[in-house]
């Protein structure tokens, strides 16, 4: 077998967990790598396993996350995992939820947890309506969500509801191309959104095109 997953590149461990739980467990004296390469070989696209992908916005809400130390997380719009599988890199043991709208991204995520990944699950649901308890998380994550929805607002008072010490979000700070971002907020809407939605404190910073809040709920 060619050498592919050496050089940290891929988040090995969590790549692995998901050629398991897509192709059935393989025997315990192979290797991650050998894993990952009977997964290529079997059709299996890993890209987004890459650790090269990670953004600046992601790495700061890492280093928010290792300061606020959460024993549980709930993700609002996982999606491919740009923020889930580095989140889940850097804290392995914490337990996360990761909520999305589209049926396929919620079927690949929880492969990762059949694969081995048992404090890892999603659960297909819409931002604006998530059929959780009150306080359900330590903290909520709605990295790049926000923008995409016709009524944001809701979707922050859920977010706010979920969560039991803080809500972390991240927007656009400025105008894009992508068709899909229908709101643009600015650093004052962007904190009356949270505080609306019933956050007792927003705090906002800046990175690269970005806002990142840290709400206290």
């Amino acid at each position: 077998m060619r050498t592919l997953i050496r050089d940290d590149r891929y988040f090995t461990r969590l790549a692995a967990a998901f050629v398991q739980g897509k192709l059935g467990h393989f025997p315990s004296h192979l290797s991650p790598d050998e894993i990952i390469e009977a997964g290529l070989a079997n059709g299996l696209r890993l890209h987004k396993f890459k650790r090269n992908a990670e953004l600046p916005r992601v790495r700061k809400v890492l280093g928010i996350l290792q300061g606020l130390r959460p024993n549980s997380l709930l993700d609002i719009g996982s999606g491919r995992g740009t923020f889930l599988w580095p989140l889940l890199d850097l804290f392995p043991h914490l337990n996360v939820t990761a909520v999305d709208f589209n049926p396929v991204r919620v079927a690949d995520i929880n492969c990762v947890r059949a694969g081995g990944i048992f404090n890892l699950q999603a659960l297909q649901m819409d931002a604006n309506h998530l059929d959780l308890k009150d306080d359900y998380a330590d903290v909520v994550t709605a990295l790049e969500v926000f923008e995409h929805l016709s009524s944001p607002a809701r979707a922050a008072a859920e977010a706010v509801r979920v969560a039991r010490k803080f809500v972390v979000a991240s927007v656009p700070s400025m105008e894009d191309e992508n068709p899909e971002h229908i709101q643009l907020f600015d650093k004052q809407g962007f904190e009356s959104l949270l505080l609306s939605a019933g956050a007792r404190s927003v705090k906002i910073d800046y990175i690269l095109n970005h806002m990142i809040a840290v709400a206290r709920v």
